[in-house]
């Protein structure tokens, strides 16, 4: 298998990856998240700790996308490439924050005991923090750096039909764009417009993924830096 199909193929099982992972990380925190007396209850704490353990893995993944897919990328416009990866490891270190949070309750609840419901304004502040952190991070960071960067690194490299990366040049910035409304309390985070400016976004990722793993890259269009190499080569060849 050639080098950059094997790298396509890499990158496509790993965005498959992130929606693996960050989909059942979102079931498995629900009862933590929606729970107020959660502290109180009997709670859930293996469930949620699946839940942090598949977000660590989101992690992985997320930085897997860029760091796979910069040295491709690069060749078409160093500047977006290093933006993609920069805006990778800002969504990565708002979902850290997230997970941070999470755990904590987790903590509160088997150790406070008795005292569980003194801890509840602090539960509730620390949930506040993961649904903003959400928010900022998938939410907000995620259409700049999925959508509008990558998008127009796929389009202008014609290594993903272009058609397909125009998903990620309109949809990233509508889901930015939605969540600086959600921000203002234009509407709630899971409302139906939030879904209908997200769902642009998740048709991109959906199809990259699945497009690179079956697929593969689609012959690249030339770079400036491959003409180069290019005509180096045959001179030394001459």
């Amino acid at each position: 298998m050639h080098a950059s199909n094997r790298t396509a193929r890499t990158a496509g099982i790993l965005f498959l990856l992130t929606f693996a992972s960050a989909i059942t990380g979102a079931a498995l925190y629900a009862p933590l998240l929606t729970d107020p007396d959660y502290l109180a209850g009997a709670g859930t704490d293996t469930r949620i700790l699946l839940g942090a353990v598949c977000e660590l893995v989101l992690i992985v993944a997320n930085i897997g996308t860029a760091v796979v897919l910069f040295p491709i990328l690069r060749r078409y416009s160093e500047t977006a490439a290093v933006g993609y990866v920069a805006a990778r490891i800002m969504e990565c270190a708002l979902i850290a924050v997230g997970i941070l949070s999470v755990l904590t309750v987790v903590t509160l609840r088997q150790t406070a005991g008795a005292d569980a419901g003194e801890y509840r304004p602090v539960a509730r502040a620390l949930v506040a923090v993961h649904d903003w952190t959400f928010l900022l991070g998938p939410g907000f960071v995620v259409g700049i750096g999925n959508g509008l960067l990558l998008g127009f690194l796929m389009y202008r490299s014609h290594l993903v039909p272009r058609p397909m990366a125009l998903f990620g040049l309109i949809g990233g910035p509508l889901m930015s764009l939605s969540g600086i409304a959600v921000l203002f309390g234009a509407y709630e985070q899971s409302s139906v417009p939030s879904a209908l400016a997200t769902l642009p976004e998740i048709i991109w990722e959906a199809s990259l993924g699945i497009y690179l793993t079956v697929v593969g890259f689609r012959r690249p269009r030339d770079s400036g830096a491959d003409l180069a190499a290019d005509v180096d080569s045959r001179q030394q060849a001459a």
